[in-house]
């Protein structure tokens, strides 16, 4: 016996190892990619930590209200006596003092409006004070210097009979020209005071004006809030309710929406960069958040969603200026750092500072001030993502100007006042949606023409039609989304009626001319060449196509009022998107079909010769030999063909991108169009700052979209190995 060569050992030894180390590097260069979506995803899961930075005792009394600048260095308090000091966080040094009052103040009555950096003060003799801080930082020879200075107070004469104030709001512009107070008197009067001061460009003069009106509030203020366009007035009441006065161009309060009653009033308001939210703290340290909705001249406050409840009175908020997040105090010093939209709480712990009786966020939002009887504390605040949670990514949240919850994507806006909606339920849905109109054409046209070709098409012609379907999936994605965008779909517009017309005619017009070519064969039998019968079915399609084509201007004229999209949107109340989960069935289909047909003919034409023979032979006809014998022995084949179909409808990308309006919504109307993952991906990721969480959640997208093909192919393969063991004895 002639031994093998060396050199053929060699070679075979060779071919295996690089087999082997192809196969190792595929697989490691999978596990990398997920690995590193892994990695960028993880963050969005961290929690926020909130870290002490720095405290100093204070000068001066206790501080009610406090202010920081940007770097947080310097700490501006209103103190019980009547004092607006500055100090220096870092030494305590004393660096301004101001007496804006005279004698003490009240903790109540002293408040700092949401996006302002002044103190505004309710005074028991009829006024109202108002006391900017003015930060500022400048920078030499690579050192900063923080520095604050603190302008004469402008003091307002509410009431001219000099009752009591007992709660004030304000806003006020950074020169100081301009403002606007808010303030509940005693006597249960609500009196508003604008101050403009408007100055003429070509003359230098500057001319005041004093508007004021007046309301009656239906019960006592406990707390009062007005919004920065000075549009609105929010009130607390003693009764629990929440007050809601509009304001009138001459400044009068008017057309008072009154909430619900509740048992614990209102002892804190704030509102949310952008104004949109309200958020309510109460006696009970109960924290909720409230939308005011107005829709033309109808108005409605919605309590849309509630925090857990801090263990004593909620005693301060204050409102991130770059986010929808929020810090809250309570009257035992415990501290909260809750977030609107994910309404998650990012962290909560006891106040730095003993006795805490104010809090402040820093304007860059990354930090805050705590401050109390014994002094100040610096807060570092790192939450990176705190728009993130399972909530928000995948179930439905009520966003700020909606009428009800909802799954929403819509990842930025014009400016931060706007939260992000992140919901990947829409991309979700879209991605199945495309996938099931894709596979819709794509499974019957593919496994039925697979095996005709394989068991009924003549072999010459087969050798032909096999290679011609084969190339049709080399055709690139881009050239089919773009004929599918701007060719595709105008003409579909056109000829809908006709298309569902054919779904309807094209099926018994095909068994009629199965039924009419059987009657022909038996008649003529040999002078019948073999394959022909492929030219006879070609051309009844074609006839029955323009058949159709033909009917559809009738159709339309007659049934559907000169119009298919009116006729939807009227008759049944469809809106007709021209890029619609049609289009995208057809171009996607048609990108699907080679593949599915490549597998399955294969599958097909691998069953064993002798098992159809046998069949044959036992005097089974042609048809039933197929549908009995061959289509279960290859029913593993076709169903990896169908496997292998969904995962490319599902990873499809430029087609979804290019044929479908790109809307993420859920519709389950075939006129309507989607967003899927894949296609989610290509259009944001260009555009979301690197770390961002926009960055981070179409990452996720990604983990998503492999787990989602992952799964699908384990359970295929596992199908595919339960039908070969089924029939793997015949």
């Amino acid at each position: 016996m002639k031994r093998t060569s060396p050199r053929r050992l060699f070679a075979d030894k060779a071919a295996r190892w690089v087999v082997t180390a192809g196969g190792l590097a595929i697989i490691a260069s999978i596990l990398g990619i997920l690995f590193f979506i892994v990695h960028e995803v993880a963050p969005l899961v961290f929690s926020a930590s909130v870290v002490t930075e720095r405290t100093h005792t204070l000068p001066g009394a206790q501080a009610l209200a406090v202010l920081t600048d940007e770097y947080r260095e310097l700490v501006a308090a209103f103190d019980a006596d009547g004092h607006v000091r500055v100090a220096s966080l870092a030494t305590g040094d004393l660096l301004a003092d101001a007496a804006v009052v005279p004698g003490p103040v009240a903790p109540a009555s002293v408040s700092v409006p949401p996006g302002s950096t002044a103190f505004v003060v309710a005074m028991p003799d009829g006024r109202v004070a108002v006391q900017r801080v003015a930060f500022s930082a400048a920078f030499s020879a690579g050192h900063r210097a923080v520095s604050a200075e603190l302008p004469p107070a402008s003091v307002i004469e509410v009431d001219a009979a000099h009752h009591p104030v007992t709660r004030a709001a304000a806003q006020v512009s950074p020169d100081g020209e301009n403002l606007v107070v808010a303030a509940a008197t005693a006597d249960d009067a609500l009196i508003l005071i604008r101050l403009t001061a408007t100055t003429n460009g070509m003359t230098g003069e500057t001319v005041r004006s004093t508007s004021r009106g007046r309301a009656i509030l239906p019960a006592g203020v406990t707390s009062l809030l007005l919004d920065v366009a000075q549009a609105n007035v929010y009130a607390g009441l003693a009764d629990g309710r929440i007050g809601w006065y509009r304001v009138g161009p001459d400044g009068t309060p008017f057309d008072l929406l009154l909430s619900l009653p509740s048992p614990s009033p209102p002892s804190a308001l704030t509102l949310l960069i952008g104004d949109r939210s309200l958020v309510v703290g109460r006696d009970n340290g109960a924290i909720e958040v409230w939308f005011p909705q107005l829709r033309g001249t109808d108005r409605s406050l919605r309590h849309v969603r509630s925090f857990p409840s801090l263990s004593g009175s909620v005693r301060a908020l204050a409102p991130s200026p770059r986010g929808k997040g929020f810090l809250a105090l309570d009257a035992t010093g415990q501290m909260a750092l809750m977030y609107s939209t994910s309404e998650r709480v990012l962290w909560s712990g006891a106040a730095p500072v003993p006795g805490a009786t104010a809090v402040a966020y820093a304007p860059k939002a990354d930090g805050a001030l705590v401050a109390g009887v014994h002094g100040a504390a610096a807060l570092a605040i790192a939450a990176p993502h705190p728009e993130v949670s399972l909530r928000a990514l995948f179930g439905k949240v009520w966003y700020e100007g909606y009428e009800q919850p909802g799954y929403t994507w819509q990842s930025s806006s014009g400016t931060e006042d706007f939260e992000p909606k992140l919901s990947l339920t829409p991309l979700l849905f879209g991605t199945l949606k495309g996938t099931f109109y894709s596979l819709l054409l794509a499974v019957p046209f593919g496994v039925l023409s697979a095996m005709y070709a394989s068991q009924f098409l003549h072999p010459s012609l087969r050798h032909v039609v096999k290679p011609v379907v084969e190339i049709m999936a080399s055709l690139p994605s881009v050239v089919l989304g773009f004929l599918a965008g701007l060719w595709l779909a105008p003409m579909l517009e056109r000829v809908l009626p006709a298309l569902i017309l054919m779904v309807v005619l094209l099926p018994p017009t095909i068994v009629l001319a199965g039924l009419s070519w059987e009657r022909i064969v038996r008649r003529f039998g040999a002078r019948v060449p073999a394959g022909t019968e492929v030219f006879f079915f070609v051309v009844v399609l074609a006839l029955a196509v323009t058949g159709c084509l033909g009917l559809e201007p009738f159709l339309e004229r007659t049934a559907l009022g000169g119009s298919f999209p009116n006729w939807l949107l009227q008759t049944l109340g469809i809106r007709y998107d021209q890029h619609n989960a049609i289009v995208v069935g057809l171009a996607m289909g048609f990108a699907v079909i080679p593949i599915i047909f490549a597998i399955a003919e294969d599958a097909f034409s691998n069953v064993p010769r002798n098992l159809v023979s046998g069949s044959l032979a036992l005097g089974a006809s042609r048809w039933q030999t197929v549908t009995r014998v061959v289509l279960p022995t290859a029913s593993p084949g076709i169903f990896a063909a169908v496997m292998v179909g969904f995962g490319r409808a599902v990873g499809e990308t430029m087609i979804v991108l290019m044929a479908t309006g790109n809307t993420p919504i859920m519709d389950l109307s075939p006129f309507n169009g989607f967003r899927t993952l894949s296609a989610n991906i290509a259009v944001e990721i260009p555009e979301a700052p690197a770390g961002g969480t926009l960055y981070r959640t179409i990452f996720l997208a990604a983990l998503l979209l492999f787990a989602l093909t992952f799964a699908v192919n384990t359970a295929a393969e596992l199908v595919r190995q339960r039908l070969r063991r089924k029939y793997s004895s015949l």
